[in-house]
C-alpha cells in the first residue's frame, strides 16, 4: 500500500513562552515491510535540527527556540510504501516455555523489554492472565492471538477517557482505555510471561475500503505491540483491533512504554500553561502516484 501521512501539533501557550526545547521521535524506520519515499518536517516558528538516534534506534530530531513566542506548530509529512510481511511461521509454533528457553540466549540484548517500568508495572491481574492465556506448552501463535483477543474483548475502547498519567492499575479495575493503554496492559502480560516485548507508536489506515473493516486508531497517533521469537523475529500485535499488525500499521518509533517511543516530548519556559492539539491525516494513494527522488 501507498500512504500519504501528515501529523500536526499546535502548541499553544496561556502566557508568552521565553524558550522551548523538543525532541521529536517522528522520523519513521526503513524496516521490512516499510520504505519511506519522501519527508519533511516542518517547525514554525523555524527552527534547526540536530539529530541522534537513541538507545532504542529511533532517530531524534531535537531543536530549541530560546526566544520568545505563544505558538509552536511541528507537521511531519511523509509517502510510504507498505507491504505486508509473511509470519515466521516456525518460531510461532514453538511453545511458550521453549521461547523463553531460546530467548535467554540472547538476554543481554532484550532485557530492558522483560523489566516493569514505571508506566508498566506487574501486578496480580498481569500474573493471571499470564497464567491463562500464555501457559508454558501452548505453541506462541495460539498463546499470543488468544491473548490478544481477550484483550480486545475485555477492554472496552474510549476516548478521552484516560490520559498519559492515568495509572495501569487504573485500566486494569476500570476496564476501558485507548491504544496505548491497551499495549501497555499486553506489554505488561508479555513481559511476565518471560516474553521480550515493546511498545510501539505510529499510523494506522483505518478507513474501510473494499471488503474492509473500520479499524480504531485513526485521527492520532496508534500504538500496538511488537514480541521477539526465537531467530530475533520481531512480530506486531494490535489488542485494540484484535489482529496482526500488516500493511495498514506505519511504525515510527519504539520503546519499553509511551514515554520512550512518545512522537514529541520536551519542556518550555513561561509562566503560563500549554495547551495541546495534534492531528493525523493519512490517505491511501493510487501505486501510480509515488513521488520520484
Amino acid at each position: 500500500m501507498l500512504f500519504e501521512i501528515s501529523h500536526v501539533t499546535d502548541y499553544v501557550y496561556g502566557v508568552v513562552a521565553a524558550e522551548a526545547y523538543i525532541e521529536a521521535r517522528l522520523q519513521p524506520l526503513e524496516r521490512p515491510g516499510q520504505q519511506i519515499l519522501k519527508r519533511k518536517l516542518v517547525i514554525a516558528p523555524n527552527a534547526a535540527t540536530s539529530i541522534y538516534t537513541d538507545f532504542f534506534g529511533n532517530t531524534v530530531e531535537f531543536f530549541s527556540l530560546p526566544y520568545r513566542h505563544r505558538k509552536l506548530t511541528i507537521t511531519n509529512q511523509f509517502v510510504v510504501r507498505t507491504k505486508k510481511q509473511q509470519l515466521p511461521d516456525e518460531a510461532l509454533d514453538v511453545s511458550v516455555q521453549e521461547a523463553r528457553q531460546l530467548l535467554g540466549a540472547s538476554m543481554a540484548d532484550v532485557f530492558d523489554y522483560l523489566q516493569p517500568t514505571e508506566t508498566v508495572k506487574v501486578n496480580k491481574e498481569a500474573v493471571q492472565w499470564t497464567k491463562r492465556y500464555l501457559p508454558g506448552k501452548a505453541p506462541l501463535r495460539t498463546a499470543l492471538e488468544a491473548l490478544n483477543k481477550a484483550i480486545y474483548e475485555g477492554f472496552e475502547y474510549r476516548k478521552g477517557s484516560t490520559d498519559n498519567s492515568t495509572p495501569l492499575a487504573t485500566i486494569w479495575r476500570e476496564k476501558k482505555g485507548v491504544c496505548q493503554d491497551f499495549a501497555h496492559v499486553m506489554l505488561s502480560i508479555l513481559r511476565t510471561a518471560g516474553l521480550p516485548a515493546r511498545y510501539v507508536c505510529g499510523y494506522i489506515d483505518a478507513f474501510p475500503g473494499e471488503d474492509d473493516s473500520r479499524l480504531v486508531g485513526t485521527m492520532a497517533t496508534h500504538a500496538w505491540v511488537e514480541v521477539l521469537l526465537p531467530g530475533q523475529n520481531w512480530v506486531a500485535l494490535d489488542p485494540t483491533n484484535d489482529q496482526w499488525c500488516a500493511d495498514r500499521h506505519v511504525a515510527v518509533s519504539f520503546g519499553r512504554d509511551f514515554r520512550d517511543a512518545a512522537p514529541l516530548r520536551g519542556t518550555f519556559k513561561g509562566s503560563g500553561g500549554q495547551s495541546l492539539k495534534a492531528r493525523v491525516f493519512m490517505k491511501k494513494l493510487p501505486p501510480g502516484k509515488a513521488p520520484k527522488g
